[in-house]
């Protein structure tokens, strides 16, 4: 699934290629990817409007259209290509917005969990998925007192607890797994167990992480591009995730997956030692 630096690479593709772009016309080719309005009020609502900005808020991207924004989540596989309206369509293209001078917009999505929501600007604010994001991890409201008041309360592993959505916007098992290795914390680690100093130290590699992937064009690990159809380089500078067996780049220990908050994990367990509380119903080869 396309984390933060992904969605944030493909915003900054967008913006540079449609922002400014009229909507002649909106085609959908499969329902079940707009939630709402219905399909038909969907292409109504979309007819010459404006594209004036691409945002971005966690994963999710925004299309300021004016009265309306289009808010759109790749899910696992979802892409956004830009084509000659004589190009040949390729595989799984689900909606195409037909733009000024010949060209579109497409939506690929060969795993079909994408989704767009077409609302009032206005009730932006109200829309509840956006609402239930913490903040981003470049936020100033995002601190290391902010994450252990959170950790005090939560008796699950600190994977578990930076997965989730509410706590930090835009985070997924990729970078977690890179974040908590740079921190040293093991992921099966109780959340409720760490110091204010392993928040700093979470706090300072996740912002460090994030930068560098985003500079790099995002982690293409299965099938992400970006708005250019270009693939990330971060995959290239990952020290853990998707390293099963290699050795560590600090130690030269194995990198080893466990299976931690359900999620394949990936650790060396030289330099993020199990916690003392950890037992096999949390973790598990």
């Amino acid at each position: 699934m396309p984390e933060l630096p992904e969605v944030e690479t493909v915003r900054r593709g967008l913006q540079s290629l449609v922002a400014g772009r009229k909507i002649m016309r909106a085609e959908v080719r499969l329902p079940r990817i707009v939630r709402t309005p219905s399909v038909d009020e969907f292409t109504q609502e979309l007819l010459g409007v404006t594209i004036h900005e691409v945002r971005r808020r966690g994963k999710y991207l925004l299309f300021d259209l004016g009265a309306q924004t289009l808010i759109t989540h790749l899910r696992m596989e979802g892409r956004y290509g830009l084509y000659r309206a004589e190009e040949a369509q390729l595989p799984h293209t689900h909606v195409i917005f037909h733009l000024d001078q010949g060209q579109e917009l497409r939506y690929q999505d060969v795993r079909q969990f994408g989704t767009m929501d077409l609302i009032p600007s206005f009730a932006l604010e109200k829309f509840s998925p956006l609402l239930q994001l913490g903040p981003e991890p470049f936020d100033k409201r995002l601190t290391a007192k902010y994450l252990q008041a959170i950790f005090q309360h939560r008796k699950t592993s600190v994977k578990a607890v930076l997965l989730d959505q509410r706590v930090i916007a835009g985070l997924g098992n990729i970078y977690v797994d890179e974040i908590l290795f740079r921190a040293r914390i093991h992921p099966a680690e109780y959340a409720q167990d760490l110091s204010l100093h392993a928040a700093r130290r979470i706090v300072v590699a996740m912002r460090e992480i994030l930068r560098q992937a985003i500079a790099h064009g995002g982690s293409s690990v299965r099938s992400y591009v970006n708005g250019f159809g270009e693939e990330g380089q971060y995959q290239l500078a990952l020290h853990v995730y998707g390293r099963t067996a290699q050795p560590c780049t600090v130690c030269g220990a194995p990198i080893v997956k466990l299976r931690v908050a359900g999620r394949g994990t990936h650790v060396c367990t030289k330099c993020q030692r199990p916690p003392y509380s950890c037992t096999k119903s949390k973790m598990r080869l």
